[in-house]
């Protein structure tokens, strides 16, 4: 019986040692387990407290802006850029797709998970939390030191020596007649479908490139690598939001859409590439689109470059002009070139009609617009999508002011 009694306290014993160990065990688990979500937290608020300052510093220093816009973030493109670049597909277009789909679904999944596994709420709380706080994160950092940095960079004419000054009408008409003159010849030139409207043969990737490139010795920051222009999938929606062309800062990447009408890519692909080398206000962009666009060894891009160019002018000779003066500006344009302005304003047309879609035209332009205008004000624009017609300002300055 004793024999029998002492193994019992034994096993007893041997028990309470494992029910120790496995209690150290849990306890290192826990405090190594805490350790991790501390040194997680900490990243994750360290790198969005260091976004938030360098807004901070953006807004205070312009000169901090043109620094890190001519040295660092060049090395973006150069290292995330030439990464996406080597993708098929826009690596841009992806992540918003995963962020449409996946987020309402990941919120489904994390609230079936906290009614089902009534143990584990506190766990699936941070691991869905840090899972959004790191999305979160990588928006900021991304949209921040490609994107929100250089809106407060020196003006374009600032940084090339361009002088700024007040133009007469004479010269704007001047201007206008210059554009219709060389659209009038390019039209020629250009082919055409049997509709006799513009047909696009030139590829939009190494001839954009090589166009933008080019300007690099007469204007800063346009050197070095290009990036990969890419068509989105879903280019209808993007026709549905009035855009022919979109730059994603969060994968570096130009993008355009593929189903406009094809004379105004090869212009609106170098708009997007100057976004990717800095220039992010958008008449600049649609400035040196033009310049890239005239320079270039193809016609079909100088041809895009004026038609681009003679929408904006256009729009603001009609903003003083009487009836005559419109009708007279309008005449001096050719045939042909007018069947193109008419492609384009029906493509557009045909936007807005179209039945059977999965959202309404009408109301995704609406979004859309809203959108664009409170991001460009609020990172500083404070005349929204108007700005885009100041890319006539700065043709008005380059060309006449430096009598070129």
């Amino acid at each position: 019986m004793q024999k029998t009694v002492n193994k019992t306290a034994g096993e007893i014993d041997a028990n309470n040692e494992i029910k120790t160990n496995e209690e150290k065990s849990d306890k290192r688990d826990s405090k190594n387990e805490k350790r991790r979500i501390s040194k997680q937290l900490t990243a994750l608020i360290s790198v969005t407290a260091a976004m938030l300052i360098l807004n901070f510093i953006a807004w205070q220093s312009t000169a901090f802006c043109d620094f890190y816009a001519a040295h660092i973030f060049p090395l973006w493109g150069q290292t995330y850029g030439r990464l996406t670049s080597l993708l098929p597909f826009s690596f841009g277009e992806i992540l918003i797709m995963i962020a449409v789909f996946g987020i309402p679904l990941s919120l489904i999944a994390m609230m079936i998970l906290l009614i089902l596994l009534k143990g584990k709420r506190k766990k699936i709380a941070k691991v869905f939390g840090f899972v959004y706080g790191w999305i979160i994160a990588f928006v900021l950092t991304t949209e921040t030191l490609n994107c929100f940095i250089l809106y407060h960079c020196s003006s374009f004419a600032e940084l090339n020596g361009i002088t700024v000054t007040e133009h007469t009408d004479a010269q704007l008409e001047a201007l206008g007649d210059r554009i219709v003159d060389e659209l009038n010849g390019l039209s020629e030139q250009v082919p055409r479908d049997a509709d006799g409207r513009f047909m696009l043969t030139a590829d939009l990737d190494g001839t954009a490139g090589n166009a933008m490139a080019d300007l690099s010795e007469e204007f800063k920051n346009l050197d070095g690598y290009y990036v990969r222009p890419k068509s989105i999938m879903c280019s209808f929606f993007m026709s549905q939001m009035d855009l022919m062309g979109i730059y994603f800062p969060f994968s570096m990447e130009a993008n355009y859409n593929d189903d406009m009408f094809k004379a105004k890519l090869p212009n609106t692909v170098c708009h997007e590439l100057a976004h990717t080398k800095g220039y992010i206000q958008e008449d600049e962009a649609n400035f040196i689109a033009f310049i890239a666009c005239d320079r270039s060894d193809n016609v079909e891009y100088r041809y895009s470059g004026y038609l681009s160019a003679l929408t904006q002018v256009r729009n603001k000779i009609f903003e003083y002009a009487s009836d005559e003066k419109k009708s007279e500006f309008d005449s001096r344009i050719s045939s042909k070139v007018w069947a193109d302005i008419s492609a384009n304003w029906d493509y557009w047309d045909s936007v807005k009609e179209a039945e059977d879609t999965v959202f309404d035209s009408e109301k995704v332009s609406e979004v859309s617009d809203k959108a664009m205008e409170t991001s460009l004000q609020l990172n500083g624009v404070e005349d929204g999508k108007k700005s885009y017609g100041r890319m006539v300002d700065l043709m008005l300055n380059y060309y006449y002011s430096e009598d070129k």
